[in-house]
């Protein structure tokens, strides 16, 4: 009881902001110890990986649901606005 207490307390008091999903993703990546390659895999081409991690690249929906399934990263993050350098 007193944990969910605790639990209601800080989501009410002290939200987590969503943090960039560029940088969630590398976050994940460096967890599970993936490189560039494996995040190409996902999302199709190293190239395309590559202008992704260096925010070239808008996250397309298709991309979205591919790294929430395999990263498990909460759609939440993957779908927040970021800076995007052309």
């Amino acid at each position: 009881m007193l944990g969910i207490l605790i639990d209601s307390y800080e989501q009410a008091h002290f939200p987590i902001e969503f943090r960039d999903p560029i940088e969630a993703i590398k976050f994940r990546m460096a967890q599970l110890g993936y490189t560039q390659n494996d995040l190409a895999k996902i999302v199709g081409l190293k190239s395309r990986a590559s202008e992704i991690l260096n925010k070239k690249r808008k996250l397309t929906l298709e991309m979205i649901r591919q790294l929430h399934q395999t990263l498990g990263i909460p759609t939440d993050v993957l779908i927040q606005n970021y800076e995007f350098s052309t």
